[in-house]
């Protein structure tokens, strides 16, 4: 400032006046000063110029002026930069300007090292903050956290679920569940519908199918009139995340019909979200959603270009460069070599040759001073001691006898050194013993537990060197982990190992004339070198003799050491730079060294300054860190002074950010006599050693240098001065020249080792006799990197000797100066930009850092999703940072490395304090960390995830193709040699006397007809959970008990022919019996599964629902469930005054009908079928008696049911295959039918198994609810049930029972587990059928008549198809194990008289055997058609009358909504002919329309269930075009967010969609129907009115 005319030299500024501005800066350096906050600077700043003013006020004034100027300035920083020049191709590494020249001491206080005194992490600092002031604020939805794993939560808070009632699972199969429950209101009538359409379907309940849980369940929450009230309402559009929100479209009003239009979206406007059923979403959950939508409708950065996809392969894109990226314009660069090694003759031959000198000329010369954690003397080593401790330790090595009196040891073994941080002594002592005694040591870290980090691969090194001793001491040995014998306990990968102690009292006195014939020169291996890989892996780095004397002696010139002198280290000095200068090349110098253990650090951050004080050190050799640590412990310390210091050599200066440790700490300590050319960085490489380093101007070093670079620029490798933006630069400084005798160059990081250009950034190699050999026993990898070959353009070698690469990435600048920009193991590649670990950790850091994470427990690291890497970011969160605070750090975080790095972060994560794994000497143990949060076991307790942002390379979306007409479809087919895909089952007519058939038409006429024949013939037999029959029922039996149902319908409800009756029973022979006497007296019966007691808020509206849908004008019932019906309870949820007549069966009198009821038509209505799909329509379906009675004749083919038969059924029986099963089948083919209710499994899981053992049933049919039940309680105990006598050996067929794919993993694993019980490998087999026809497939018996005829059915057969071509509606077969295949298996046989033809969902046209498309089915026993009050069945005729647009015209068909493809087997069929197989692939209704393609939940499910052992289960739908991906949690809560990344991790990987939501919640929250099916739909819809309770809920952005 002298030349502004402020003479500052002439009056300097008191002491303490330039302490209290010294600390001032330090505040500004660490961020805790910010922009915002700079009128406090300056008014502190004031407040320490105040006692001067009145002395100096024109020195003060200008001072004042100039450190203002500084935070107005603070970008401007090209006085240590590269000169600007005005033409970019000039813009390079030669264009370094010097360092301006040094200014006097009191200069220097205003100005410090760095331009106005701005230290390169204030410049950035100030960068990140201007960069975070662009942005404007932008809500981001803040994850969800369940407040108990946070603490416990205030009553306003939020409202406690509802554990007043316990419900009884509708499927009859309880799973534990907490959701909150919300009682329904009851409305005065019911409008004259079933469901909706589409996706857009009634979020209703069913008494016949849908589950609800103990606690209330979103389904039943939102089930029943309340939910059908809206249905007529307008639907919100959900907005388009990929073409834009909120674009108008046209409403209007769809009437809500069951299952038509599958797959249609829903259409409508409203200004608030709504749920399927049209229930308006207020909650917070929608609120938040719509934040997330409103961030991700204004991507970042534009898309990449998007690459062509046809339909079969998804062809990720291609990462096109961008032209205008800088390209490198220099010249190629020479090779750099350094200054020659001075052939000295004072220097001994070898460094045990010098330590022999000096043990014998200067025995009292200290060698080594050891600290203790108070920073007193513990012990000092002098020479003589160490040559004599050495001598003992190689004759006690050499030695020693194993227990067969042979040498344990041989010249050339390897030996493990394990020695503590704090115990230099005795490690140097064992360190030149093994030297001594021509073994090799392999210095590693004491292992403190058997968990430690990178533990089991630091085993993996000891056991490929071959090491089977390891050293250490007596108070070590003591501390180490032991087995229960006392002895060192076995690590985990670790060989086996004798452990010696080498304190004095066990070592050998050698004799007076023994001396060690040790050969410390050559190329033999002196001592490994351990060094961790960036993806975790150790390997051994293998130093020479003759490495070893080069690396002291180019150290001793270049640092120009001297004997007696004293160095300071803080650095562990068993490995790098402190083993280099603190073990080796100080003994050969008759150096002092004075050791300060890690321990000793972390109490008193400046016991090295003290020390350098105490012992006047000439050398103090530290890393940044320690002189942040000393920088924020200096306050109030006085009586320091750092003059005797001649070089402070910083180890880690490799690293881009010490500038700003060392800029920081010589401005603070230059007033205590530390001379600004001190400060030496260097830079080291465990393959290379020490690779240059910064000579102070008396050993002849240049000016230092540094540089502000621009990060574009780098990311690219391109080095150029930042002109233009000033917030994307990183500061660097030179880490000085070339080691002496070294060549240095700088090659391309990646393929063949071409020379960089003069502006370009590469990996540093060097060539040179200090260099490290080999990796130990590694030939592969020791070629690439010691063995490297650089070449010129025209690929002629640059030398004849090879070179060593060391890691470093970095360029040579004027005066022969190494820059270092970054290291090749912090790399991060992503897209075709390179960015630097430290780079991301320090813009981290520059984000108010201090207030919420801890500054030195930063992880970066990058993570391979979807064939590029993805950046993690994992810090330490602070103990007092709120929830609230820390996901608002973390917002901008990512917003601040968007900005400075234009590169997005893909994972950001925040663990508790003091969880991440450590390094032996502080800092994170990042392969560690990344190991851990690839495992999921990182448990954090913050996640923001940002895949919407980062993941740019997803395949295009498809494009929908013109649509090609069904004409020329099946033209195109038959051109390709494809058959057209369709098949049929056996024809009846050739199977059964069309007598019997006509006879058997109408199923009241058979049961009179058995009950005539056969009265005494039983025909079922009901088990309770105990295992004892609790009723059968006979034919006759039956008959009159129908008999006087029908007469109490008749005499006491007055019902005539054709009304509706609502059968609300228990399962068990009250519910068949009241079903045929409905039929006896003309009435239509309609079966509702009963309300549950203890749930009556959630179950009984769905009871009420179906009678008032189903026009029911009684109800029949048990008077238990009368009671209940008409209690308070009930009256408290429904209006109990509008139930219709209802009629208790308990104790009706006997009376005998005078006449059964015949219909006039086989087409009259017999019963009607309600359920609910997984998609929440609720529909009720006709059948017919025609119908009825071909239903029965088909199973009873195809299942070989005779009289003689028993068959067990495990099934609920209220709708579908179940019901036919249960109250049809037996009256129809005269079986005895052993009924097991699975709610009795709950109590006793084994009871259907012993039924089927008990009563040797050959067929047995269960759903997939029971299967699993089985297969998850008894799998661990067949032996138990063997000895209680369980034998399935009698088992021909196994059928599940199923509306749905076949789960192939749970059938198999239940065939294993129960093989042991006898269980026929082949026995298990599936079902299909669906609401049109509730029976289009059974496997048929394969041990029965048939089977004895050789006419049996084939076995089902499994094929994989590529789940990719799947998505577009393809079929293609692959190879077992192939990557993308999905297994399929056959659905089981078509049954008799049904025919079966896949057809295309839009066109309607036949597709070929190659495409998936929608199952169509023909048979005598379809449905007639859906139940209306007003009759209008032409609103769903689609379903169930339907005609293909080409081909076969004629055929009706019914649409069964479900996708799947036939496929000709090799197998052939009873007639001799090939079979046909039915693979069903998914419910059309349930298919996720996403990028253009069709994904299956269950395929995604599927993933997420393998992502993780920790998952339970998991369920996936759409909201809003985001996919949500909810995921039941076994594990502890603070688990829960380790599975936030794997989900997310692996629905990119598998499936190339990108989760928008990931909500965790408890084992049972998702509801299942009574088949087991996932009822997504209502899933959905809990979740947006906040009824999950959800330990986490994450808003990936």
């Amino acid at each position: 400032m002298a030349e502004r005319g402020c003479p500052l030299e002439a009056v300097p500024l008191p002491a303490e006046v330039r302490e209290s501005l010294a600390e001032l800066e330090l505040e500004l350096s660490e961020g805790s000063l910010v922009k915002s906050l700079y009128a406090e600077y300056l008014k502190r700043q004031r407040a320490c110029l105040v006692p001067v003013m009145a002395r100096e006020p024109v020195m003060v004034t200008s001072l004042k002026r100039d450190m203002k100027r500084r935070g107005q300035s603070c970008l401007h920083v090209m006085h240590h930069s590269f000169k600007e020049q005005t033409h970019p191709s000039k813009q390079r590494a030669d264009s370094l300007g010097p360092h301006p020249p040094r200014r006097p001491h009191s200069d220097r206080r205003s100005h410090g090292p760095a331009i106005h005194g701005m230290s390169a992490s204030d410049v950035h600092t100030e960068a990140v903050q201007a960069a975070l002031a662009k942005y404007r604020e932008r809500k981001m939805p803040m994850p969800s956290k369940r407040r108990s794993a946070l603490a416990p939560a205030s009553a306003e808070a939020y409202t406690p679920p509802d554990t007043s009632s316990a419900s009884e699972d509708e499927g009859s199969l309880r799973r534990p569940v907490r959701l909150a429950s919300t009682p329904l209101q009851s409305h005065p009538s019911v409008q004259p519908w079933l469901g909706q359409a589409g996706q857009g379907s009634s979020t209703s309940s069913s008494a016949s199918s849908t589950s609800s849980h103990p606690g209330g369940s979103p389904a039943a929450a939102l089930a029943g009139p309340a939910a059908l009230a809206h249905i007529a309402d307008l639907h919100a559009d959900p907005p388009d995340v990929t073409t834009g929100l909120g674009q108008p479209r046209h409403a209007y009003r769809e009437r809500p019909q069951p299952a038509s239009g599958r797959g249609a979206p829903r259409a409508g406007s409203g200004s608030v979200l709504e749920t399927a059923g049209g229930v308006p979403v207020n909650s917070r959950v929608s609120s938040k959603i719509q934040q997330l939508l409103n961030t991700l409708k204004r991507p970042k950065r534009p898309p990449l270009k998007e690459f062509f996809v046809d339909d079969f392969e998804e062809l990720l894109e291609v990462q096109q460069p961008d032209p205008n990226q800088p390209k490198p314009e220099g010249s190629q660069m020479a090779v750099l070599k350094g200054e020659p090694l001075a052939a000295s003759t004072a220097w001994p031959p070898s460094l045990l040759a010098a330590l022999r000198q000096w043990g014998t000329t200067q025995p009292r010369a200290p060698c080594l001073t050891a600290l203790d954690t108070a920073g007193k003397a513990t012990c000092t080593l002098t020479y003589g001691k160490l040559w004599s401790r050495s001598l003992k330790l190689a004759y006690t090595l050499l030695n020693k006898l194993t227990s067969k009196n042979e040498r344990l040891l041989k010249p050339g073994d390897r030996v493990a050194l394990v020695f503590p941080n704090s115990d230099p002594v005795m490690f140097t002592v064992a360190f030149y013993g093994c030297l001594l005694a021509e073994l090799v040591p392999v210095p590693i870290e004491v292992p403190l537990t058997r968990k430690d980090a990178g533990s089991q691969q630091i085993g993996f090194l000891l056991g490929s060197c071959g090491v089977a001793l390891a050293l250490t001491t007596d108070a070590c040995q003591k501390g180490l982990p032991k087995a229960q014998t006392g002895e060192v306990a076995t690590f985990k990968g670790w060989p086996p190992l004798t452990w010696l102690v080498i304190d004095g009292k066990h070592l050998t006195k050698p004799p007076k004339d023994w001396h060690p014939s040790a050969q410390d020169v050559g190329a033999g291996t002196a001592y490994i070198e351990y060094k961790t890989s960036k993806e975790g892996s150790t390997v051994g780095v293998a130093v020479s003799h003759a490495s070893l004397l080069a690396q002291c002696q180019a150290l001793t010139q270049a640092c120009g050491y001297a004997e007696a002198e004293t160095l300071t280290n803080v650095l562990d000095f068993k490995r790098d730079a402190g083993l280099w200068h603190g073990v080796l090349t100080s003994v050969m110098n008759r150096m002092h060294v004075v050791s300060v253990p890690y321990a000793l650090m972390k109490v008193n951050p400046l016991s090295w300054i003290q020390k350098v004080c105490a012992y006047k050190a000439r050398a103090a050799l530290v890393k940044s860190r320690d002189m942040h640590w000393s920088l924020l412990a200096q306050r109030g310390q006085r009586d320091v002074s750092l003059s005797s210091l001649r070089m402070l050599i910083v180890a880690d200066g490799a690293n881009p950010w010490s500038i700003s440790s060392c800029d920081a700490f010589l401005n603070v300590f230059q007033s205590r006599g530390l001379r600004p050319e001190v400060v030496c960085p260097c830079a080291t490489s465990p393959e290379a050693l020490t690779v240059a380093i910064r000579r102070p101007p008396d050993l002849g070093g240049p000016p230092p240098r540094r540089a502000v670079l621009s990060m574009g620029g780098l990311s690219h490798g391109v080095i150029r001065v930042d002109a233009e933006e000033k917030l994307s630069v990183l500061t660097v400084q030179d880490v000085g020249q070339v080691m002496p005798g070294a060549s240095v160059c700088v090659v391309k990081v990646e393929g063949t080792p071409y020379l960089c250009k003069t502006d370009e950034v590469g990996e540093i190699c060097v060539n040179s006799s200090t260099a490290a050999a080999a990796y130990y026993g590694l030939l592969g990898i020791t070629k690439s990197v010691f063995e490297t070959v650089p070449v010129t353009v025209a690929g002629a070698p640059v030398s004849d000797r090879p070179f060593t690469r060391t890691g470093l990435l970095g360029f040579i600048g004027p005066d022969d100066l190494v820059f270092v920009v970054g290291k090749l193991d912090g790399l991060m590649v992503v897209g075709a930009r390179r960015h630097n670990a430290d780079d991301i950790v320090a813009t981290a850091l520059a984000v108010e850092p201090m207030k919420f994470v801890y500054r030195g427990r930063i992880a970066v690291f990058s993570v391979t999703v979807l064939h590029d890497d993805r950046i993690v970011l994992v810090a330490e969160q602070r103990p007092d940072a709120s929830e609230e605070d820390s996901f608002q750090w973390m917002s901008r975080v990512l917003q601040a490395i968007d900005s400075i790095h234009q590169v997005g972060v893909y994972c950001l994560a925040l663990v508790p304090a003091n969880t991440l794994p450590k390094a032996p000497l502080g800092g994170i143990h990042i392969s560690e960390t990344k190991q851990r949060f690839l495992e999921g076991v990182l448990h954090p307790c913050n996640v923001l995830m940002c895949p919407h942002t980062c993941v740019t390379n997803l395949p295009k979306p498809r494009q929908k193709q013109p649509e090609v007409g069904p004409a020329s479809m099946i033209v195109g087919n038959l051109v390709a040699g494809k058959r057209i895909a369709q098949a049929s089952g056996r024809e009846l007519t050739h199977l059964e006397d069309s007598d019997q058939a006509r006879k058997f038409l109408f199923l009241p006429d058979v049961l009179q007809w058995r009950a005539h024949t056969t009265p005494e013939h039983p025909l079922f037999l009901l088990l309770n959970a105990k295992g004892t029959v609790t009723s059968t029922a006979t034919c006759v039996q039956l008959h009159k008990r129908a008999e006087r149902v029908a007469a109490a319908l008749t005499e006491k409800a007055r019902l005539s022919a054709g009304a509706h009756v609502a059968l609300v029973y228990p399962p068990g022979l009250e519910l068949i019996a009241a079903f045929y006497g409905c039929l006896y007296c003309g009435c239509v019966p309609v079966t509702v599964r009963p309300p549950h007691p203890q749930n009556l808020a959630t179950t009984l509206p769905t009871v009420k629902m179906i009678v008032e849908v189903s026009t029911s004008a009684c109800v029949l019932t048990t008077q238990a469930i009368m009671r209940l019906l008409k209690s308070k309870e009930a009256a408290a949820t429904v209006d109990v005054r509008t139930w219709p007549t209802i009629l208790d069966t308990d104790d009706i009198p006997k009376k005998k009908l005078g006449s059964i009821f015949r219909p006039p038509s086989p087409d009259v209505l017999a019963y009607l079928d309600f359920s609910v799909s997984t998609t929440g329509i609720l529909a009720g379906v006709k059948m017919s008696h025609a119908a009825t009675s071909a239903l029965c004749r088909s199973i009873k083919l195809q299942c070989e049911l005779y009289p003689s038969r028993q068959i067990a059924i495990c099934l609920d029986p209220y709708c579908g295959l179940g019901f036919a099963l249960w109250c049809l089948c037996s009256v129809y083919s005269g079986h005895q039918s052993v009924l097991v209710p699975p709610p009795e499994l709950e109590s006793n899981v084994s009871l259907w198994l012993w039924a089927v053992s008990q009563y040797k049933a050959r067929v047995t049919f269960c759903s997939y609810s029971v299967m699993e039940m089985c297969a998850r309680g008894l799998g661990a105990q067949t032996a138990v049930l063997r000895t209680k006598g369980v034998n399935l050996s009698c088992v021909r067929t196994c059928m599940v029972v199923a509306e749905e794919r076949p789960r192939i993993a749970l059938t198999q694993s239940f065939s294993k587990l129960f093989r042991d019980l006898g269980l026929p490998a082949r026995a298990v087999s599936t079902t299909f059928g669906c609401r049109v026809n509730v029976a289009i497939c059974l496997q048929p018996n394969r041990l029965g008549k048939l089977a004895e005829q050789g006419t049996a059915g084939p076995d089902p057969t499994t094929v994989y198809v590529d789940t990719r071509a799947l998505r577009h509606d393809r079929v293609r077969l692959v190879e077992r194990g192939s990557p993308h295949s999905l297994p399929l298996t056959e659905s089981g046989k078509i049954l008799p008289g049904v025919k079966v033809i896949i057809a295309h969902t839009e066109t309607k046209g036949p597709l070929g055997d190659s495409h998936l498309g929608e199952i169509w089915v023909s048979s005598p026993h379809n449905a007639t058609g859906y139940y209306t009050v007003y009759g209008e069945e032409g609103l769903q005729a689609d379903h169930f009358s339907a005609r293909l647009s080409f081909g076969d015209t004629q055929t009706v068909w019914a649409r069964t909504g479900f996708l799947g493809f036939l496929r000709r087997t090799e197998l052939t069929d009873a007639s001799g002919e090939r079979h046909d197989a039915l693979y069903v692939v998914g419910s059309l209704d349930e298919t996720l329309e996403l990028r253009g393609m069709r994904y299956h939940p269950i395929d995604i499910e599927a993933s997420v269930i393998r992502a993780h052992r920790s998952v339970a289960e998991c369920a996936v739908f759409t909201w809003t075009n985001l996919l949500v991906v909810v995921v039941e949690l076994d594990g502890l809560e603070q688990d829960a967010l380790d599975l936030v990344a794997l989900v997310t991790n692996v629905v990119l990987e598998e499936h190339h969609l990108v989760v928008g939501v990931v909500v965790i919640v408890d084992p049972g929250v998702i509801p299942i129907n009574s088949r087991g099916e996932k009822q997504r739909m209502h899933l959905r819809d809990g979740f947006l009115a906040d009824q999950l309770d959800p330990i986490y809920v994450a808003y990936n952005m």
